[in-house]
């Protein structure tokens, strides 16, 4: 077995209005002066409103940010640093989906640290710990909250980067269902997809290990159980919970072992396309979990089991195509679709796309299997006929 590490969020509360104990943990760091990062979006929703007044009421002085775009560029977050380095904050509290939390992330370090955000996307890493953070995630998506990654746009190179270190894994983080409630539908389903993703992909990769596998099977039972619900019905909190917590343990997943080819072939439908992320993850998933399947049969069972596929006495070739039929059925199930064409993404392009995957050799590196680029350009020729 490889030698395997895992970095540890300080604290997880988690149930419905456990938002409401965000004053307690803010006093865990003797706080006074408090910036909240979020979205225009979570922000208009009303979301923001209750952990802020909760916060004001206790005595601390809040600050909050409320314009993180989606999928920001590096010149994005840093304005949104040039907010924060303004208050002398002893906590940052990111409150929103993959966006506002990675921005988050990203800003604490630069708090902290001589080095520039474009000096992290070449490559430079901090040294030192950030300003304090605590997650309040609104979707149940990306993780996140449980990650040592931060994911920024480079748009000169169309591309999306991941920096990675483990200073950047939250100190606390809430799971409260309630702030997930009013997501919608297809939101649900696109992050929902997304939180799978990064569970499967941890266990099948050549980094999986015994935590990360632990993490990865619950996380799968959980997103099968109750996908199918929260998009049907969003108010279904026990439901929502499951979802959170799923998210969550796919975060705690690539804090140990790492997403693979859905991820890098969905880079560049991101960062030169502008596919949100999670939509770009759902709608490869299938086709690269199919392209995936035969390198190593004995997962795509454990996870067939996980997700309640009835395997008994059939092959383990038989059960990785039923894996892979039902992932197919999920995305339909959960109307998940996009035209491609109408965002430029055409047959002419594919060239284009594979030679933007090809450099995210971070994530290709640990797939189970070696994509060629022909393997690659037929993936991305299926994705396009199949989303026209």
């Amino acid at each position: 077995m490889s030698i395997f590490s895992q970095g540890s969020i300080r604290k997880i509360v988690g149930g419905e209005n456990s938002i409401e104990q965000i004053v307690d943990l803010a006093k865990s760091f003797n706080a006074k002066n408090i910036v909240v990062v979020t979205d225009a979006g979570v922000f208009a929703t009303g979301l923001v409103n209750k952990p802020v007044q909760l916060l004001q009421d206790a005595g601390f002085n809040v600050s909050v940010i409320k314009d993180v775009p989606p999928e920001p560029s590096v010149e994005q977050v840093n304005h949104i640093y040039d907010q924060a380095k303004n208050v002398k904050c002893d906590l940052l509290v990111g409150i929103g989906g993959g966006s506002s939390m990675d921005t988050t992330k990203l800003v604490s370090l630069m708090l902290t640290n001589s080095v520039s955000l474009k000096d992290m996307v070449k490559g430079t890493k901090p040294t030192l710990k950030g300003v304090p953070t605590l997650m309040v995630p609104t979707t149940a998506g990306t993780g996140s909250e449980a990650t040592p990654n931060a994911i920024v746009l480079v748009p000169e190179e169309n591309l999306k980067v991941g920096i990675v270190t483990d200073l950047m894994i939250a100190d606390c983080v809430i799971l409260d269902p309630v702030m997930t409630k009013g997501l919608p539908p297809q939101i649900t389903a696109n992050t929902g997809i997304d939180a799978l993703c990064h569970l499967m992909e941890c266990y099948i990769s050549k980094k999986h290990n015994p935590l990360s596998d632990t993490f990865a099977l619950s996380g799968i039972k959980m997103v099968a159980e109750s996908i199918r619900e929260c998009y049907n019905n969003g108010s279904n909190l026990e439901a929502r919970s499951k979802m959170l917590t799923a998210a969550c343990f796919g975060g705690i997943c690539i804090a140990s072992s790492s997403t693979v080819a859905i991820h890098a072939l969905s880079y560049p439908l991101g960062g030169r396309y502008h596919l949100p992320h999670g939509l770009a993850n759902a709608i490869l998933m299938p086709l690269v979990m199919d392209a995936n399947k035969y390198s190593c049969l004995d997962r795509y069972y454990e996870m067939a089991k996980a997700m309640g596929i009835d395997v008994a006495g059939k092959s383990k070739e038989t059960v990785a195509e039923l894996f892979v039929k039902e992932l197919y059925a999920l995305n339909a199930d959960l109307n998940i679709k996009c035209n491609l064409k109408d965002k430029g993404v055409t047959l002419d392009v594919i060239d284009e796309l594979v030679e933007g995957a090809s450099k995210v050799t971070r994530l290709l590196g640990n797939n189970p299997k070696d994509f060629s680029k022909a393997e690659m350009a037929e993936i991305y020729r299926k994705l396009i006929e199949a989303n026209q």
